[in-house]
């Protein structure tokens, strides 16, 4: 018998545990899937891909499955409301790609069945027996499908099931942070009829502040909207109220006028702009990622996002820890890593909150808000950290940085290269010194010699989820980065 039922075990199967399944797939981990619905939500949920998560999906091959599934991209993103210019990011992916949750999982599972990732549907995890403590060997999960209980038995366990995780509940962290002001509906409709003009074509949200609620509509395919509607007036409405047809109907009319009818209310659900993050995304050998370690408003469009890079970060290291091969501290990196990026992520949702407050002066620090926009600096600096492009890791001098997707010169670039998922050894040496140096780690990084001018140094070592870890012409510190990252050399491993 097997010491485990699987390497990693991946609750919840949305965007951001699909993702985490490919990325140990690809490393040859063996990985289940425990999804607690029978069959794909109904609802389209998130609707976009920033640049950065373009970038990440990009790095796998992944992205050209999902293009019949995509709308016409977005030149810019949004700030509460306030337009941000994307053209001026340096990236292959200057917008946003108009796609819908679904679409994503879709291209995911496909990817993931060439892995031979088992996705398990009607699988709900109901506790964990083991491994939240440090010296734990093995997680065990207990599950609860239609025939039974079983349990299931892993070297790790991620949950990534979302506001409402049960893995979260199950470690007992701490969840804390801001309660909700704001409460709202997003539903995915039909219309027997509607004015000209309304939601014609695919667009950014934008915010009326002559209006004490916000609504926004937007067409799908088939004949499907997405509706967002909310205010203040929604906060007695318990969360689990279904939403109606009527309350819809209500919604629209007053948004749009009486020539507005809704048909059919193919899905819908209540949400609140509460912020809220897990204080440790590691218990023992027990992960969280995606909405189960945090919470916040939709507002620029960031969610999807911000769970697809956590499982970009986590995979790898879970591969290598899995594998034998990772240094003693690389799994602790995740949440030194991470867990900043979303508490900026969760802050500026909270800020851009505000600024749809229907207050005058909250109106008049919006109209300020606005005029900075226009200057070149402060639209780039937005635009930057609503894409992801923003975010760097403390990784030494000259690194922490993503890597960017370069034509190398020989008819290859660097994303090209990435596809494998290893570690990426740029150089541009003199002589190329490093291949001999690189060979002792070749089955976990992958050595490309160039002479092209546009690396930004000598030699550049790229980890596998695309950020730099070391620059440079100096063999020791690159061996040290080698090492440090990549585990000891072949031969003493």
């Amino acid at each position: 018998m097997a010491e485990y039922d699987a390497d990693v075990v991946v609750v919840g199967g949305g965007p951001t545990g699909l993702f985490l399944a490919c990325e140990l797939g690809l490393a040859g981990v063996d990985t289940v899937v425990l999804e607690r619905d029978l069959d794909r939500s109904r609802q389209t949920k998130a609707l976009n891909l920033q640049p950065r998560s373009a970038e990440v999906l990009q790095w796998r091959g992944l992205l050209d499955a999902m293009g019949e599934s995509m709308y016409p991209p977005l030149p810019g993103g949004h700030y509460a409301g306030l337009l941000l210019d994307y053209s001026v990011l340096d990236t292959r992916f200057p917008y946003q790609i108009g796609i819908v949750q679904a679409d994503v999982e879709r291209a995911l599972e496909a990817a993931l069945a060439r892995h031979g990732v088992e996705v398990r549907r009607g699988h709900t995890l109901v506790g964990l027996e083991s491994g939240l403590d440090a010296a734990a060997d093995r997680v065990t999960a207990v599950v609860a499908t239609e025939g039974g209980e079983y349990r299931c038995t892993a070297r790790y366990l991620v949950g990534s099931d979302g506001g409402r995780s049960t893995v979260r509940r199950a470690t007992g962290v701490d969840f804390p942070g801001t309660e909700g002001r704001m409460p709202a509906v997003v539903c995915d409709i039909t219309l027997a009829r509607k004015p000209d003009g309304v939601a014609e074509e695919w667009a950014l949200p934008v915010f009326d502040p002559t209006r004490p609620d916000f609504t926004f509509l937007l067409p799908l395919r088939n004949g499907l909207y997405r509706f967002v509607f909310g205010g203040p007036y929604l906060l007695d409405v318990d969360r689990d109220t279904p939403v109606t047809a009527a309350d819809v109907q209500k919604a629209l009319i007053d948004a749009f006028g009486p020539e507005i009818e809704v048909g059919e209310v193919r899905s819908g659900s209540r949400f609140i702009d509460a912020a809220r993050q897990v204080s440790a995304y590691r218990t023992g050998r027990v992960f969280l990622a995606g909405d189960a370690a945090h919470i916040h408003a939709p507002l620029g469009g960031q969610g999807m996002n911000l769970g697809l890079q956590d499982a970009f970060n986590l995979g790898w290291k879970l591969a290598a820890a899995v594998q034998g091969w990772a240094a003693p501290d690389l799994l602790d990196t995740y949440h030194r890593e991470r867990h900043p990026v979303a508490a900026a992520v969760l802050e500026n949702t909270r800020a851009q909150g505000v600024l749809t407050w229907k207050d005058p002066d909250v109106l008049a620090l919006r109209d300020a808000v606005g005029e900075m926009l226009a200057i070149p600096e402060t639209n780039r600096m937005l635009a930057e950290k609503i894409s992801g492009l923003a975010v760097r890791y403390d990784l030494g001098p000259g690194a922490g940085h993503r890597m960017p997707d370069l034509d190398l010169g020989d008819g290859t670039r660097v994303a090209e290269l990435a596809r494998d998922g290893r570690g990426l050894l740029l150089d541009a040496t003199p002589g190329h010194r490093f291949a001999s140096i690189a060979a002792d780690w070749g089955r976990r990084v992958r050595y490309h010699a160039t002479d092209t001018a546009d690396l930004s140094a000598a030699a550049i070592l790229v980890r596998p989820d695309g950020y730099v870890c070391a620059t440079g012409d100096d063999p020791e510190r690159m061996t040290a980065a080698l090492t440090a990252w990549f585990g000891p050399r072949a031969a003493e491993n």
